[in-house]
């Protein structure tokens, strides 16, 4: 980490920050502003209460990220090529001799001597306790790689690394000697907690921080289950993931830090709140507690962190880099789909788009079907089965639109969607778990949007003439061609506000909707309708399909939903929702200063 520091340095793209900064709210509240401008990696000289340095912005930019992964990024993505199609080993036997040697890195290096790690030990509250947002729970670690092993088949190739986020301080931990340890759904450690529980045997877990950027990354990618991650941070790091083990712990050598612990039996204390990726607080809830048995450092160490909050953030570079090392998989994962889209701005796992072929009766006339079959395997695959929105079209020649381009997307499904058939729910399921607008925790529903076919409809560009709105329904504003919002009151109770909609759905009828497919009832129109992000934002992150989804002339036939006119979504704040996230102004104005005339940080205020 200290070498890539240097390396970001020398080419003009990191910023040494020497004024002290407060880990509670300061460094965070910068770090921010910065990502927002476009700025570079921050180097922390002086985190008042730490004697350790920080760093942070490292994936800033995508252009900083692929900078980053230089020399190992195109072989990566070759050795993946060769995945895809074997044949082009005889085809371009020069780019696959660079392929196997990069196979070659992925090969774990056991350390018998040099063990940089293991230059210093010092203890939890001396590490950086960087806290980002007003209510959290306490310091976290945003950029832990969290390692275990199969206690079954022990051994660095049957190890799990990811990120999960890690509550140094605050609520119930005892100091220095108890940490959160929060994970969710679809994660490699609880296959790893399971066993070790049926077992009976205590569960070791080593945290590392920092070491090559690619180990950070590396600890995100979604490999196959019973793939090592440290493999995957050998090949794109340019060098074998070097290791050791002492005890029961398994020890990554350069990590900058390693906290090592024994996960509490049959112990849980609450975790949390902590302002999340989706733009609002994931609250408290009881998660497992690690005992901590040491803190390890190297010399001169660099404590890596991020601050996640409503994208896009630092970390929506891991998602574009994650698609550009594998959408050549993605054939093979997902037979029959063309792209897909996991939206960053939407929070990632609330809205994903997508589109397939059709394929399955060329000779008549066309009709959702190959792509409900695609659907069924994104939504029973890994990661994508916590898809909330999943909307999907048939590829329909080379004019077909981006999934990236979102407003132009959602305009050609729009144009061919047909409410009384394509609308398709999966009730009483599971969600992402950091996604309040369901029923309960992890709990709630799904949607699929499925549209092939030819043009149903023009899309009206204009708030239709002769709209009259009474209380409470108010402010509408055209989102872009054929896509209405309207405001609407706070949300109160369940019962009642389902009555108003229905009763607002029946009152709307006989209203001329050409060209208006989708209305969606938000508490500040003019905020909606401002961005691309605000609106896939707000539509797509407080809604709920099977509570919150109506329709003009609704109907159930055979247990099918659909409706005749309009689709109406209710994406309005609710009671159970957790708290948007927002800066506290008074450590804003505290930074303002950095970033005034004679500031440290100045020149990015122009920015």
């Amino acid at each position: 980490m200290r070498d890539c520091t240097l390396d970001l340095e020398k080419s003009g793209q990191l910023l040494r920050i020497k004024t002290p900064v407060d880990p509670n709210l300061e460094m965070a509240e910068i770090h921010r502003r910065v990502y927002d401008a476009g700025g570079p990696a921050l180097l922390f000289e002086q985190v008042i209460g730490s004697p350790f340095q920080a760093i942070s912005n490292l994936y800033g930019t995508n252009e900083r990220t692929r900078y980053l992964f230089r020399d190992t990024l195109a072989k990566v993505q070759a050795l993946i090529e060769i995945k895809n199609d074997p044949g082009k080993l005889l085809s371009q036997p020069f780019k696959s001799l660079g392929s196997a040697f990069t196979a070659l890195h992925a090969l774990p290096q056991r350390r018998h001597f040099r063990k940089p790690i293991l230059y210093g030990q010092t203890s939890i509250d001396q590490l950086p306790q960087i806290k980002s947002w007003p209510m959290d729970g306490g310091a976290f670690i945003t950029m832990p790689q969290v390692c275990t092993e199969d206690p079954e088949q022990r051994g660095v190739m049957h190890s799990n690394v990811g990120m999960y986020r890690i509550q140094l301080s605050g609520n119930d931990y005892i100091p220095n000697k108890e940490i959160g340890l929060h994970y969710q759904i679809h994660r490699g450690i609880g296959v790893h907690h399971e066993k070790y529980k049926s077992l009976q045997k205590p569960f070791p877990v080593s945290i590392f921080v920092g070491g090559g950027p690619a180990a950070a990354f590396a600890a995100i990618m979604p490999l196959p289950e019973g793939m090592s991650e440290l493999t995957f941070a050998g090949m794109l790091g340019g060098r074998r993931f070097g290791y050791f083990r002492q005890n029961d712990f398994l020890m990554a050598a350069d990590a900058d830090f390693v906290i090592t612990g024994y996960v509490k039996e049959n112990v849980m204390k609450a975790e949390g709140p902590f302002g999340d990726h989706l733009g609002y607080y994931s609250l408290a809830h009881d998660f497992p507690v690690m005992e901590v048995t040491g803190v390890y450092h190297r010399k001169d160490p660099l404590w890596h962190f991020t601050v996640v909050g409503r994208p896009p953030a630092e970390d929506s570079s891991f998602g574009w880099l994650i698609h550009e090392i594998v959408r050549d998989l993605t054939p093979i994962e997902f037979p029959g789909l063309v792209e897909i889209h996991a939206v960053d701005a939407a929070g990632v796992h609330p809205l994903l788009l997508a589109i397939g072929q059709e394929r399955y009766m060329p000779f008549r006339e066309q009709r959702p079907e190959e792509i409900l079959t695609i659907s069924n395997r994104i939504l029973g695959s890994g990661q994508t089965s916590l898809a909330k929105f999943l909307i999907i079209a048939a590829q329909q020649g080379t004019q077909m639109p981006s999934t990236h381009d979102i407003p132009a997307f959602l305009q050609h499904v729009l144009k061919r969607v047909d409410w009384r058939r394509d609308l398709h729910f999966q009730t009483q399921t599971t969600i992402d778990t950091l996604d309040y607008s369901g029923d309960g925790w992890n709990a709630g529903s799904k949607l699929v949007i499925a549209a092939c076919g030819p043009e149903l409809r023009s899309l009206n560009s204009n708030v239709p003439s002769g709209l009259v709105l009474s209380a409470p329904f108010s402010n509408p504003q055209l989102w872009q061609a054929g896509v209405l919002v309207i405001q609407m009151e706070p949300y109160s109770a369940s019962t009642v506000e389902q009555a108003k909609i229905q009763e607002f759905a029946r009152s709307i009828a006989s209203f001329d909707w050409t060209g208006i497919p989708l209305i969606v009832l938000v508490d500040d129109s003019q905020f909606t309708v401002a961005t691309t992000n605000n609106f896939v934002w707000v539509t797509f992150t407080r809604s709920n399909p099977s509570h919150d989804v109506y329709g003009v002339d609704e109907f159930i036939e055979h247990k099918h939903w659909g409706c005749n006119g309009p689709l109406i979504i209710d994406a309005r704040i609710k009671p159970h929702h957790a708290p948007v996230l927002e800066v506290d102004p008074a450590v804003s104005r505290k930074v303002d200063g950095m970033f005034g005339r004679g500031g440290e940080l100045e020149f990015l205020s122009q920015k």
